[in-house]
């Protein structure tokens, strides 16, 4: 039998809770158990009480709020404890069409893919700014890009997990996991998908994005962190190649100017400069090569992890 849970994590949730839960689908072909999880990250208002009386199957509270990520991660780690053969996170304002659900799921019931992310129509979205539209756009190509995915929406909470990619997925970011746990499904050779769903109108505020350039901010550093945990060699040789060379350059000035140039000119910052340059390229070249030598050890790390977690779970 084929057991699905929809995860909810939420935060202050008690007014859109009730809206969420009401667009869940309560059938689906090919699944036989549909089941709700919601995950309380230490809301102060009725959220967990709502769950409790709309008939949420299960229910988890952080005592003090952690972040989405953390919540996602609790999410998960209960769905697999509870026997799902497909997990579905989604967001507790409504903003995705509950009926979508069905859409998530039938590539990994046709085992298809391990991860099947929902991308909105983000040129549809009325309550986005021009600017928030082309940020998403730009974001989502380089994501693209790190991940080795075709996904569109890169930040779309709405998607649906294998029990299998589920256990192999590690959240280091306290802040979202949406472009963490896509930059890893890609460096994991995990298949990735992705569907069209619908939204529904805007509840609240997010809760997320307090500015936009907090959220470039913190989007940059996500990508940025996860991209050098999965690839070091690559960032610190582009890193030290390109100090390296502006070195060189400077050098090659410095001997430019002091064969060339007026001698009565002294140019021995510049050959300081440049020998500082070049150590610092070459320093980027060996932490590369030095990242890459403690990736292999993580790699057996996080493999030896995924197989604690299924026997464990097989108990």
């Amino acid at each position: 039998m084929t057991k699905l849970i929809i995860q909810i994590p939420c935060l202050n949730e008690a007014e859109t809770l009730p809206s969420t839960l009401e667009d869940i689908p309560k059938l689906i072909q090919g699944v036989d158990i549909i089941e709700i999880l919601v995950i309380d990250d230490g809301s102060t208002d009725e959220t967990t009480q709502v769950a409790r009386d709309h008939g949420v199957h299960h229910i988890v509270r952080h005592k003090r709020r952690k972040g989405l990520a953390k919540a996602f991660i609790t999410g998960l780690e209960e769905c697999l404890r509870l026997g799902a053969d497909i997990i579905v996170n989604t967001d507790g304002d409504n903003q995705y069409c509950g009926s979508d659900v069905e859409k998530l799921v039938q590539p990994l019931l046709a085992e298809e893919a391990d991860i099947v992310v929902g991308c909105r129509n983000i040129e549809e979205i009325e309550h986005f700014s021009w600017m928030k539209r082309k940020l998403q756009r730009i974001g989502s190509h380089v994501v693209r890009k790190l991940s080795g995915t075709g996904v569109s929406d890169t930040t779309s909470g709405f998607r649906a997990f294998t029990r299998d990619a589920a256990i192999k997925l590690n959240v280091i970011s306290s802040y979202t996991y949406t472009i963490e746990t896509l930059i890893q499904a890609g460096q994991k050779q995990l298949i990735v998908q992705s569907v069209d769903v619908g939204t529904n109108v805007k509840l609240r505020e997010s809760r997320l994005v307090k500015g936009i350039s907090d959220y470039v901010w913190r989007s940059v550093v996500t990508m940025f962190r996860v991209f050098t945990l999965y690839r070091p060699l690559r960032v610190f040789t582009w890193l030290g190649s390109i100090v390296f060379s502006l070195g060189v350059v400077i050098g090659i000035r410095y001997l430019y100017l002091q064969f060339f140039g007026d001698k009565t000119v002294e140019h021995l910052a510049s050959l300081i400069l440049s020998a500082v340059l070049m150590i610092t390229g070459f320093n980027f070249f060996v932490m590369g090569f030095l990242g890459d030598l403690i990736g292999s050890n993580r790699y057996l790390i996080e493999d030896i992890l995924s197989r604690i977690k299924q026997s464990q779970l097989k108990k």
